[in-house]
């Protein structure tokens, strides 16, 4: 069985919409955007040695807007993401049904998704496609959490976790926190939430 991957970039108060620049996503008058750029700068090694484990090659699962922003740089740009133009992108689309990006797999439901999860191959990462975050976070087929918290507070926009998401329990299984502030936090699914008195 393969897991499912959630990466986000997070502020504090949990938006995820356009981390990396000023048009990537501006839906809904969101003005921010490239909101993590500053915090890049000044990342130290360990941080970066993070970021290049978390973008080794594995096959991606994609709702269809982000797909749109990844088929429109990254053909063009994967000397800074190895393996990006090889892996299969499996993208959930009630519109599209095919790309020139090579690789590309499109499927229609959770019924589909819950069958590429039963499948054999690499683990299945999730980047940005908030609604297909939330969707797999409200039946349950989220594995593990792979979370970069940014010391800022957007107020508005996207957010990760949002209405039909289910309770549930993770471990965390590593952590980094860099000189500017940002929490590198992974997590894995650890069961049913568990309640008890304080004191």
């Amino acid at each position: 069985m393969r897991k499912i991957i959630v990466l986000s970039f997070l502020s504090l108060d949990g938006v995820m919409q356009a981390p990396g620049g000023p048009e990537e996503d501006m839906s809904e008058g969101f003005e921010y955007g490239g909101w993590t750029a500053p915090y890049f700068h000044d990342a130290d090694n360990a941080a970066a040695e993070m970021m290049q484990n978390q973008m080794k090659p594995a096959d991606l699962l994609l709702g269809r807007k982000t797909f749109d922003i990844f088929a429109d740089y990254w053909p063009e740009h994967a000397d800074f993401w190895p393996g990006i133009n090889e892996v299969t992108k499996y993208v959930i689309s009630n519109t599209m049904d095919k790309s020139n990006w090579q690789n590309s797999v499109f499927i229609k439901n959770v019924g589909d998704i819950k069958k590429l999860k039963n499948s054999n191959g690499t683990d299945l990462q999730v980047h940005g496609s908030g609604k297909l975050v939330q969707a797999l976070l409200k039946y349950d087929l989220v594995d593990e959490l792979w979370l970069k918290i940014f010391p800022v507070v957007m107020g508005k926009g996207k957010r990760l976790f949002g209405e039909g998401t289910i309770p549930a329990a993770f471990k965390l299984t590593e952590s980094l926190v860099t000189p500017n502030g940002v929490i590198f936090a992974n997590y894995k699914r650890d069961g049913e939430v568990k309640t008890g008195t304080v004191g």
